[in-house]
């Protein structure tokens, strides 16, 4: 088999792990696994069986283009899809059975209309916005929201939701002032008339916020084992970024390494060429201050991270081409993590993961 050039491993076993901690913290709750941006970089169909089969009993997807590909694929549990322009076409998902979040009268009245022109009743689950000021209906709207749809027969209001701002920050108040809307909002619904599931919680809230877990959580990046909170949970990274020598060359002191010569070699010293670079996820900025896993130890990246290779320094050790190059993985072997690569480069390792679903990477699954 050749070596890899550019790889992503998904090891399942470990998706399944994590999904069942995740769920034996909301025990009362029912589980929605959120497999948006193709399952974060996993591979959302895949992610998805893993899910059920761990007891997951929802899928949460960003659009109903995804939320299509779950069902084409054969995923028959319940999926919501939360995000669409306007004059989406709705007509398709309502036939395929896929839950639809609505937080205008507009969006209403295009999710009504395509549930009558399918002939079926359309699933629905009302957002609120309760502070985060993106998506969801504004607290002044709300009355009049949940008074048109107990009125529009098209529709069938399933579940009252939101989405927190600030849970990954323990103890901040914004998220009080968000559970108040929240209960506020359900209030109103019911008054309309409705019997809603309700829903708020994400991956944070599901470990921190046992108050706020109601019918449904909603885990997103926890399940593919990184944790949001600093609060030590039994959860597995899922997700190894691997690659393997393509070249090997000693280079004398004095030499330097790739564009704009910002390494030179202090000393002789082995280098190895990686076939990845900036096309394939490794971010540029990076470059000189990473390491890769390469021989059983962790080796500096020297000089700039390129398009498509980069450089590391082995010193006097033997190294020949084909040797398998982590470039993170969970870390359980000393490795470098996601996180690491998110904490060097000042953001988070959601942007690390889902930067991984790119053409030139292949996905394995284990």
């Amino acid at each position: 088999m050749a070596a890899p050039r550019a790889e992503v491993v998904i090891d399942l076993d470990k998706l399944r792990h994590n999904v069942s901690v995740l769920a034996g913290h909301a025990p009362a709750a029912r589980t929605m696994v959120v497999v948006k941006a193709d399952g974060y970089g996993h591979g959302a169909v895949e992610v998805a069986r893993a899910a059920l089969e761990a007891g997951a009993t929802w899928l949460g997807a960003c659009s109903l283009a995804e939320a299509l590909v779950l069902r084409a694929a054969g995923v028959r549990a319940p999926v919501l899809a939360w995000l669409d322009p306007v004059g989406t076409d709705y007509a398709p998902g309502v036939e395929a059975g896929v839950d639809l979040s609505v937080s205008s009268a507009r969006q209403l009245a295009e999710v009504a209309e395509a549930a009558r022109a399918v002939g079926r009743r359309a699933a629905i689950h009302l957002k609120i916005d309760t502070g985060l000021s993106r998506n969801g209906c504004p607290a002044h709207e709300w009355g009049a929201l949940v008074e048109k749809a107990a009125a529009t027969p098209e529709v069938e209001v399933r579940a009252v939701w939101s989405h927190l701002a600030c849970a990954d920050e323990i103890g901040h108040p914004a998220t009080d002032a968000q559970a108040a809307r929240f209960a506020d909002a359900c209030g109103e619904a019911v008054a309309a008339g409705l019997d809603p599931m309700r829903h708020i919680a994400n991956s944070a809230a599901v470990l921190t916020r046992p108050d706020l877990h109601f019918d449904l959580v909603r885990p997103g990046i926890a399940v593919y084992g990184l944790n949001p909170v600093p609060v030590p949970v039994d959860l597995r990274p899922v997700m190894t970024f691997r690659s393997s020598v393509a070249a090997v060359k000693r280079i004398a002191a004095g030499d330097a390494v790739s564009y704009g010569f910002t390494w030179t070699a202090p000393a002789d010293t082995t280098v190895a060429l990686v076939p990845v670079g900036y096309a394939d996820g490794v971010p540029r900025a990076l470059s000189n201050r990473m390491d890769v896993w390469l021989g059983g130890r962790r080796r500096p990246v020297v000089g700039r991270v390129c398009m498509d290779q980069l450089v590391v320094d082995c010193g006097d050790d033997l190294v020949v081409e084909g040797d398998e190059v982590v470039l993170f993985g969970s870390g359980e072997h000393g490795e470098p993590t996601a996180r690491e690569w998110a904490d060097r480069t000042g953001t988070i390792d959601y942007e690390i993961v889902t930067g991984m679903y790119r053409p030139r990477v292949t996905r394995t699954y284990r």
